[in-house]
């Protein structure tokens, strides 16, 4: 290596650096040793064993009586159990899609009975969503309100039907709504008579076309889809589930009220001053301001209120006599119950569970939001 004297201690210059650096036999510098990786303590190591006991409570329950009841259902929805012995034993015989093809492909009663379910609960969904939504928010903007007086009154008034039990407030409802019953009397002061609320199966839709003459279906309104005709899936729904509309409304807008009036208590009273000063009226400002910073509980309310109004069951129960207000919950209940037909049963019940997820998702696309934000 070529040093150039410099007082005593020799220089070297950059090439010759260079030539070292690439020289085969030039020794390479000796890494640090890497430092000993930290063990676990063993109050670290005992952290994921007794986070699995914490919740393993909690895990048995939901496999017990949510996972396991489940499985069994699937698994009968493709036996033809009917429910007098073990679902187990060797007296339940394997059918495979049978019970499947039964209600969607094969005619026969179960095919319209299922068909006819589906339209009805079809109708109560696309009627009830909307209402109820738009009576919640009219209800949380309403007491809401900062000049209202007996806010905590009126918030307590319009929640409490949706704790009271549902089953006495339906028997309430079929009181008022009988064919003498307190509604019809009302009606009746003002020369308006009734319908048999609870009984009548005439479609509104019908009751519409027959104003232009339109009295019966046309010809291509004869084909059928699971079991019922065209024409009776585009008959609207009939006044009794009318009648279950309005029960559904009232009873379940006190609990979407609370959400959106959560989301409204959150809203900054400054953007709505703000607003207010620079000249916009109050259907402006909600219009505005206060509905875009809802749509996370509007999606919120309009998603579960999809979900619960598929799934309704109690108060079809007790008005079961008509049958335009019969729902696919209440027939996987009728079929296995009544009949004792708990495969088709189970098969109707998986079968309304693939519906609501199919469509929870559709609606998620239509209606993008992050729900966290």
């Amino acid at each position: 290596m070529a040093t150039v004297s410099h007082g005593e201690e020799p220089v070297t210059t950059a090439g010759d650096l260079e030539v070292e650096r690439l020289s085969p036999s030039a020794p390479r510098p000796e890494r640090p040793p890497s430092p000993p990786r930290r063990r676990r303590s063993g109050l670290h190591r005992g952290e994921n064993l007794f986070g699995w006991l914490f919740v393993s409570p909690s895990l048995t329950l939901l496999l017990l009586f949510l996972v396991a009841p489940i499985i069994l259902a699937l698994y009968i929805s493709f036996t033809n159990w009917s429910g007098l012995t073990s679902p187990t034993s060797s007296a339940v015989k394997w059918v495979g899609l049978q019970n499947y093809r039964t209600i969607i492909t094969q005619p026969g009663l179960y095919q319209t009975n299922f068909g006819s379910a589906i339209r009805n609960n079809f109708y109560f969904v696309i009627f009830t969503v909307p209402l109820q939504t738009i009576f919640a928010l009219w209800l949380a903007v309403l007491v809401n309100n900062r000049f209202l007086r007996g806010r905590q009154f009126f918030r307590t008034a319009y929640y409490f039907p949706s704790i009271t039990s549902s089953i006495a407030i339906t028997t309430i409802f079929i009181f008022l709504f009988q064919g003498s019953g307190v509604v019809n009397t009302i009606l009746g002061w003002f020369g308006i008579k009734g319908p048999n609320w609870l009984y009548d199966q005439q479609g509104i839709f019908w009751d519409f076309f027959g104003f232009f003459g339109l009295t019966s279906p046309p010809a291509w309104a004869n084909h059928m889809v699971l079991g019922i005709s065209l024409w009776d899936w585009i008959a609207g729904p009939s006044v009794g589930m009318c009648f279950i509309i309005i029960l559904a409304v009232f009873t379940t807008s006190g609990t979407f009220m609370l959400f959106f009036l959560a989301a409204l208590q959150n809203i900054s009273e400054e953007l709505d001053e703000a607003s207010e000063i620079d000249g916009a009226t109050g259907w402006q400002r909600f219009r505005r301001v206060t509905l875009p910073m809802l749509r996370p509980a509007l999606v919120l309310v309009l998603t579960l209120g999809f979900i619960s109004t598929w799934q309704i069951f109690d108060q079809i129960f007790l008005t079961a006599s008509n049958p335009t207000v019969i729902t696919p919950a209440y027939l996987s209940y009728q079929v296995s119950f009544t009949d004792s037909a708990f495969g088709v049963g189970a098969a109707v019940a998986f079968l309304l569970f693939c519906l609501i997820v199919f469509l929870t998702v559709l609606q998620r696309g239509f209606i993008k939001e992050d729900l966290t934000q």
